[in-house]
């Protein structure tokens, strides 16, 4: 893939649209066939978008191209981590305000909110020097 295809807001917006496509059909052919409730499916969008938005900033910056260098078990346990992150940020924010009446709309955002913040401190804890500035080395 040539970064210079796309402007960065362009890989972001395919990598979105496609793992959301991909969260959804798998709510549709795996989730919804048992029986999982509606409201919680958007857990899985939320998780699968996640790295998404992470990743491809990682990948775009070229100040933060030493991040490829790490070990491949790295990479892996971030990919893990963010994807914990999300999963368990967002069906704790669901489940926190299911009872409060709110639209499913607030719910949702709520959830992308909570599981994003929470995917995105799990990936900079685990790598806390490739968000650091040239002036804060």
């Amino acid at each position: 893939m040539d970064k210079e295809t796309l402007p960065r807001w362009g890989w972001l917006l395919v990598g979105l649209f496609v793992a959301a496509m991909t969260a959804n059909l798998f709510n549709l052919l795996v989730l919804g066939q048992a029986g999982f409730p509606d409201e919680y499916q958007v857990i899985t969008v939320i998780t699968a978008m996640a790295p998404v938005l992470i990743y491809v900033g990682v990948w775009y910056d070229e100040e933060r191209q030493q991040y490829w260098e790490q070990s491949q078990a790295h990479i892996v346990g971030d990919v893990v981590f963010l994807f914990s992150g999300a999963a368990i940020g967002s069906a704790i924010a669901i489940v926190a305000v299911a009872d409060f009446g709110l639209r499913q709309f607030l719910q949702d955002i709520l959830a992308m909110v909570t599981g994003f913040m929470l995917a995105w401190g799990l990936f900079w804890w685990r790598n806390p020097t490739l968000y650091r500035s040239e002036t804060d080395q």
